[in-house]
């Protein structure tokens, strides 16, 4: 509820400081008093755009708070998705500068007009009779008929079976669509993979045939020289090995008069043996190279393969290509295995299609039991305000599951007939703003006995009614401020007499200027103005006498 109004310098408003009753708060004056000021200033806390600059001074910004008490209103999930703090008592403040610039806090913390005008929509419904009225939407006719049916927590599970069906279809969607794809390309993947499994390289294997190629193109050089090298060694007329052993003789002999010739013969002796060592792996190597002109054209062949495809795949290395085999023996085997994944999605599908179509054929049979009781008793309620031939038919139809909402299976239709041999039609087409504005006073008197309504603000929607009918409407009012708080601006003394608190808005000239204020009544200042509603601004004995009598009666 709007516990608190506080306004500084807007419009014809110095200082303006209001606390709100929890029930039925009148509001009532003159035309041009500043009820429409009033008015103007909430629709800034509610996140109405400002349009220019309205101050009452122009030399100082404006402010606007509206202090709210929350708590009822289930609005904890809001404020953390939009990062904002929670308060069961929350303030809701609006500046306008000087230039003209506008800023707009929830408890301290900044928000754009989109975060507060949805807010605002949670926390105060101003019902006005040239508005465009919810009562047209299906939205809010699902709502009337949820809340009478008790639907919530249905409705909540209803959503969730309904986004988890909507997340396994787009991924029905986007594997068809890759199966497609996949198909598509299926042909000319496969060629891709065949070629490389057909070549089958290795790791490392492209230096192991270029080191063989080198060898196999220059085998006769090779053997040339090694040939040469184990024919100074061991082979020739005087070979290193043979001067190497003489030499050795000839330090042993030494040795038998010099000591220290003992160690150098051991020393030649090892590198004899190390040499003689080398010059057989010599003729060993030298043996094992041939001229293989066969195994040459194989390598050759072989290396041109690897190269092709390296080209062909813009890759460097034999480590790329094995990754691509892999990645595109991947995809055959996605595509191969599509047909089977999409049977298994397709049947889960349909498994959680069955769930959806089940509560939301619960929740259709809720709405069709409540339908006539909301039917008959804003029938009644209208009849008690003046509107004894009016009549309400609910039409709920079924749709199938592709047009469904998070609203369930249903589209409703409110039609409606305010006179004898009228024919029931959509009720935005039918009702004058009058009458819509008695429906939509009977629909929220409903519901609000079953859930936790905002605000209600009826501004001015008594217009075309007067006397008994003036009265039920407050009366009706009355009741519905049971169970919310409402806020209604009026010139009907019926309809003022209903109020718990009443506050008169009037206009006073001050220091040179005009200021709009607003004042709440005590008993004998409501009589007078009651009293003045009723006949003018000198009211006698027997205005003076309704007026205490329609307060008495309340």
């Amino acid at each position: 509820m709007l516990s608190r109004l506080l306004i500084k310098n807007y419009a014809l408003i110095d200082n303006l400081d209001i606390a709100f009753d929890k029930g039925l708060n009148i509001i009532t004056g003159e035309t041009g008093a500043g009820k429409s000021i009033l008015m103007g200033a909430l629709g800034l806390v509610l996140g109405n755009r400002a349009d220019g600059k309205q101050f009452f001074n122009e030399d100082k910004k404006c402010v606007i708070e509206g202090y709210f008490s929350i708590s009822s209103y289930d609005l904890k999930g809001f404020f953390e998705e939009n990062d904002l703090e929670y308060d069961d008592e929350t303030i809701i403040r609006r500046e306008i500068s000087v230039d003209g610039k506008s800023r707009a806090f929830v408890n301290d913390s900044p928000v754009n007009l989109s975060i507060l005008k949805t807010l605002g929509e949670r926390l105060i419904d101003i019902h006005s009779q040239h508005a465009t009225l919810q009562i047209n939407t299906e939205e809010f006719q699902l709502f009337v008929l949820d809340a009478i049916a008790g639907n919530e927590s249905l409705l909540e599970e209803f959503r969730k079976e309904l986004q988890q069906l909507r997340q396994i279809d787009k991924k029905l969607k986007s594997l068809k669509e890759e199966s497609r794809t996949a198909n598509a390309e299926l042909d000319y993947n496969q060629f891709l993979f065949d070629e490389l499994e057909k070549v089958n390289v290795r790791e490392g294997e492209v230096k192991e045939l270029e080191e063989e190629q080198s060898q196999l193109e220059n085998a006769e050089e090779i053997k040339r020289a090694l040939l040469a090298s184990n024919y100074l060694l061991s082979d020739g007329e005087h070979t290193a090995l043979a001067l190497l052993k003489e030499s050795i003789q000839q330090i042993q002999q030494a040795s038998r008069y010099f000591s220290d010739a003992e160690e150098l013969a051991n020393r030649l002796n090892s590198a004899y043996i190390e040499i003689k060592d080398v010059s057989s792996e010599i003729a060993n190597q030298e043996s094992a190279v041939h001229l293989d002109e066969q195994r040459l054209d194989e390598v050759n062949t072989r290396l041109s393969d690897i190269y092709s495809l390296l080209k062909k795949h813009h890759v460097d290395s034999e480590s790329e290509l094995i990754e691509l085999k892999n990645q595109l023996e991947e995809k055959l085997q996605v595509a191969l295995n599509h047909d089977e994944i999409l049977a298994k999605l397709e049947a889960e599908k349909q498994k959680q299609e069955t769930k959806v179509l089940q509560v939301g054929k619960n929740i259709h049979k809720n709405r069709s039991k409540v339908k006539s009781e909301v039917e008959h008793a804003v029938q009644n309620t209208l009849a008690h305000v003046g509107m004894v031939n009016a009549r309400l038919d609910i039409s709920l139809t079924l749709q199938p599951l592709e047009k469904v909402s998070s609203k369930g299976l249903d589209t409703v239709q409110f039609l409606f007939s305010a006179n004898k041999g009228q024919a029931l039609q959509p009720i935005h087409k039918v009702a004058s703003g009058g009458e819509l504005s008695r429906v939509m006073l009977a629909i929220k008197s409903l519901v609000a006995s079953k859930s936790a309504l905002p605000t209600i603000i009826f501004d001015e929607i008594d217009t075309g009614i007067s006397g008994e009918v003036a009265l039920r409407v407050g009366e009706v009012m009355q009741g519905l401020a049971i169970n919310m708080q409402v806020l209604a601006i009026t010139h009907l003394p019926q309809i003022a007499s209903k109020g718990t608190s009443h506050f008169k808005v009037y206009k006073e000239d001050k220091e040179n200027k005009t200021r709009s204020n607003i004042v709440l009544m005590n008993e004998d200042e409501r009589v007078m103005e009651i009293a003045q509603m009723l006949s003018g601004a000198n009211p006698g004995e027997a205005a003076l006498a309704h007026a205490k009598n329609l307060l008495v009666n309340n």
